[in-house]
């Protein structure tokens, strides 16, 4: 257990090393991604101008004002934060195609240990470093929040976070793993990040989605990476049915382990790799 724990601390405590090895540049990258806010506050109070010199009344979409719609995407942006893992199933498919996967064969270390070690190595050294622009921003935005979450609502909506990005982490890893079957899955990464950046609620509420296609979006794992901590912090969802939201994206965490943990498994048995 000790061994265990030291190995883990080794592994994650050099990953947070490696990450703040070129701090100017991590830290303008992560800077650069609230510019997007300004153009969304901007985008979205034309739209209800819009609407409302239209209707000659107060303007709503899908149930969602002005006031709510910036809130959701300021909200969505704070679950992406949580829940993206930029390069993490191309660095998988890269790594069994070059055949440097066969170091975790070899050595004593699970590749989705370390992987998932290292991943919460960036996400930590990427919230110290977001803290004070999500801080300010948030601050300066704090007129769009008309209500915030009460009691056990705060308990769900931190709980639902870091589900998000454990099913985040553990969806890419079995994508990044059909390698082990395909020889090239560039083209399935590139339609999976269209369908995440839609299907998850990141460019606008699923609840504006027409039926019967806002019930098949809700039914796939997608939502729980941005819109269901957005709609459980909003009321958007409430009682029963934010209880078996959370249930659920809980029942998709475990259904991806199990399925990354298969998928490595499996395809590790299956590799072959020669040379040096």
């Amino acid at each position: 257990m000790a061994s265990t724990a030291s190995t883990a601390w080794t592994i994650l405590r050099i990953s947070m090393e490696e990450r703040l090895a070129y701090r100017g540049d991590f830290m303008l990258g992560t800077l650069m991604r609230f510019l997007p806010i300004v153009t969304q506050i901007f985008l979205w109070a034309a739209v209800f101008s819009e609407i409302e010199a239209t209707t000659n009344r107060g303007a709503t979409v899908a149930g969602y004002g002005y006031h709510d719609m910036v809130a959701y995407y300021l909200l969505t942006m704070l679950s992406r934060a949580f829940s993206s893992m930029p390069g993490l199933a191309s660095g998988i498919a890269r790594e069994i195609r070059s055949g440097t996967v066969k170091r975790f064969l070899i050595q004593p270390v699970d590749m989705l240990y370390f992987l998932f070690l290292y991943r919460l190595a960036h996400k930590l050294v990427y919230y110290a470093v977001a803290v004070v622009p999500f801080v300010l921003v948030f601050y300066l935005c704090r007129g769009f929040f008309v209500e915030t979450p009460q009691g056990w609502v705060w308990v769900a909506y931190v709980v639902s976070l870091l589900m998000a990005f454990l099913l985040g982490f553990f969806l890419e890893a079995t994508i990044g793993m059909l390698s082990f079957w395909f020889l090239e899955v560039s083209s399935l990464l590139f339609i999976y990040m269209l369908l995440s950046f839609f299907c998850s609620g990141h460019m606008f509420p699923i609840d504006m989605l027409p039926e019967p296609w806002a019930t098949v979006v809700k039914a796939i794992p997608l939502q729980y990476l941005a819109y269901f901590p957005a709609a459980v912090f909003l009321g958007k969802v409430q009682g029963a049915a934010m209880i078996g939201g959370l249930l659920m994206q809980a029942t998709w965490v475990v259904a991806f382990f199990l399925l990354a943990r298969w998928a490595w498994h499996r395809g590790a048995r299956r590799y072959s790799a020669f040379g040096g």
